[in-house]
């Protein structure tokens, strides 16, 4: 992946009446999550849009389809927040959902669906370049989110090489750490940290929640 300077394509969705006010006085009903979170979807984007001006800090996840991306942030902040579908690369929006007034936790797209027709798989990578190389998001954060069945493949060393290229800080989780024996665990983490000695990373389970607790601290999701 190369990063993408200027403007993706806009939805074409106007902003919220209540736009200033992304509480529970906006456009979405807040619900509630792990700790008392309030968490709601605000909205999901396809470029450039008035909520990127929005003082928040962004947390943005990213992965391949089928990766868990959704279940890691639904587990993170403890309800079904996150939008799965069932259907790989059906869902093509930058979404955004706010977590307490003070921050964005920030859902892209699933790349690299072999099934995917060519123009919709570049739509896909475009909207992401967009996001982490276009200069107009400076993310708190990126979670790179792996299976850890699979390891890196050549897509995620792409999307590592933008995040770093870009600067921003970077971590990976790797999910389905549960689907593992002692065995693979142990290979499946000394390669990574082989390949990335400098890249922070962190197995994982959405399903079993193993280290959700170490990443909701890790992120410091709730003040």
């Amino acid at each position: 992946m190369k990063a993408q300077r200027g403007h993706a394509k806009n939805s074409g969705s106007v902003a919220p009446r209540n736009f200033g006010k992304i509480g529970p006085s906006g456009s979405m009903k807040a619900g509630g999550g792990r700790e008392g979170l309030r968490v709601q979807f605000t909205r999901g984007i396809h470029g450039s849009d008035p909520i990127l001006g929005m003082p928040y800090p962004q947390i943005a996840f990213v992965g391949r389809s089928n990766v868990g991306k959704s279940s890691i942030i639904n587990a993170l902040l403890g309800g079904v927040f996150a939008r799965v579908s069932a259907t790989p690369g059906k869902t093509q929006e930058i979404n955004f959902y706010t977590v307490d007034d003070r921050l964005f936790v920030v859902d892209l797209p699933g790349y690299g669906y072999a099934k995917l027709p060519i123009p919709i798989a570049e739509k896909i990578r475009k909207h992401i370049l967009w996001y982490l190389g276009g200069g107009e998001v400076r993310p708190k954060i990126v979670l790179l989110i792996l299976d850890a069945r699979v390891g890196v493949t050549d897509q995620d060393r792409e999307l590592i090489d933008v995040v770093r290229n870009e600067g921003h800080p970077l971590l990976v989780v790797l999910n389905k750490w549960d689907k593992l024996n002692q065995s693979e665990a142990v290979h499946a983490l000394r390669d990574f940290k082989n390949a990335y000695p400098d890249i922070e990373v962190i197995p994982a389970s959405a399903e079993k929640k193993y280290n959700i607790p170490l990443l909701f601290d890790r992120l410091a999701l709730k003040k």
